[in-house]
């Protein structure tokens, strides 16, 4: 974050130590209907926040192909250096809210035991930020809270993302609350306020792709050094959708973060075996398809995807890696959009495999 002038490390010490009262929030859990139920559906959301009506402003809701209960989706990002974002700022309460809360923080923190020194030097410039407009270098005070302007706009804070392991990131958001009037946008020094973008990265975190079983010919059993088809048909492999949303008075955006199938994996489970074509990389055919269903009169043609296994599994089963990549991108409010990292959901197959037997005469 940028440095605002000197006030800047007593205000910095006062959001950490107001971050420590909930002031940061938690995005609350998400209760999602499972994968294909119903497409599109509001995510009905369950927990997190109080009686105070805390959190309903912060709220995200997610729809379409997401993981239950607000979980992590299965999709693993192709880029190891891509993350989804950790925290963001958004809507947090209006002028006369939000002064009820900080107010209460503020004077809880004023009388805790031993809150002296340079803490509570920290304390008390930030009660004067809020109550006479008390501000440092680029971001203005308020006067009493912006009371007189309730309805308006709605005072911003950190949110934090609950999927996010890293506490030390995840709570990394720790700016104080600012204003932003109804229908501007936030000052750009605040790169994590939420965005389109950053919806649409949730989205992606949340994405849950279906498990497809890759058809196989022979199936489940098959023979050694014979070529074994292998296809995914596209009534059964087609795009995925999920949406992030944030509605609020005064400010509404969205995204939809589209996963499309380009490109099955196949790892046999052996090194005792060989792939068609040779990359194991069966790419999408025109019509959505990948591979090739066999037919009657094909067993002495090469597979355009598939394997051949060189050794018998013997009394077990080989476990065929089938990977699926999906290409990922996104569209969202104000006619906003691109690419995010290809995304990766693999599932395993046991294949037994034979060998041929041969009669001696």
């Amino acid at each position: 974050m940028p440095v605002r002038g000197s006030r800047r490390t007593f205000l910095g010490t006062a959001a950490v130590t107001l971050a420590l009262c909930s002031l940061v929030l938690t995005e609350p859990a998400h209760a999602a209907k499972p994968v294909g139920s119903d497409k599109g559906a509001d995510t009905e959301q369950q927990g997190g926040g109080d009686k105070t009506g805390i959190f309903a402003a912060a709220r995200i809701q997610y729809s379409g192909a997401v993981a239950k209960d607000g979980g992590t989706g299965n999709v693993t990002s192709s880029d190891v250096n891509w993350t989804p974002p950790p925290c963001w700022y958004a809507p947090y309460l209006g002028a006369k809210d939000f002064k009820k809360e900080m107010s209460k923080h503020i004077e809880g923190q004023l009388k805790a035991p031993g809150m002296g020194g340079t803490a509570g030097a920290a304390i008390g410039e930030t009660k004067r930020h809020y109550e006479d407009e008390y501000g440092w270098t680029d971001t203005p005070g308020y006067k009493d809270y912006n009371v007189d302007k309730d309805g308006e706009g709605m005072f911003w804070a950190g949110v934090e993302n609950p999927n996010e392991p890293d506490p030390l990131k995840r709570s990394s958001c720790t700016e104080l609350p600012f204003w932003v009037e109804n229908g501007d946008a936030p000052p750009p020094q605040y790169e994590e306020a939420i965005t389109p973008e950053i919806l649409a990265a949730l989205a992606y975190q949340h994405m849950e792709l279906p498990d497809t079983k890759v058809t196989l010919a022979p199936a489940a059993t098959t023979k050694v050094n014979l070529p074994t088809w292998a296809w995914l048909d596209k009534a059964v492999f087609d795009e995925v959708q999920a949406t992030a949303a944030l509605n609020v008075p005064g400010f509404n955006i969205q995204a939809t973060t589209t996963a499309k199938p380009v490109a099955l994996k196949l790892e046999p489970g052996t090194k005792d075996a060989e792939t068609y074509p040779a990359s194991g990389e069966c790419v999408i055919n025109a019509d959505g398809s990948i591979g090739e269903p066999y037919a009657k009169g094909k067993a002495d043609e090469t597979p355009p995807c598939g394997l051949k296994y060189l050794r018998s599994s013997g009394n077990g089963t080989y476990k065929l890696q089938a990977t699926i990549t999906w290409d990922i991108a996104w569209t969202g409010t104000g006619g906003t959009g691109g690419d995010l990292p290809n995304g990766t959901f693999g599932s395993e197959q046991a294949v037994t495999v034979q060998e041929i037997q041969a009669v001696n005469r």
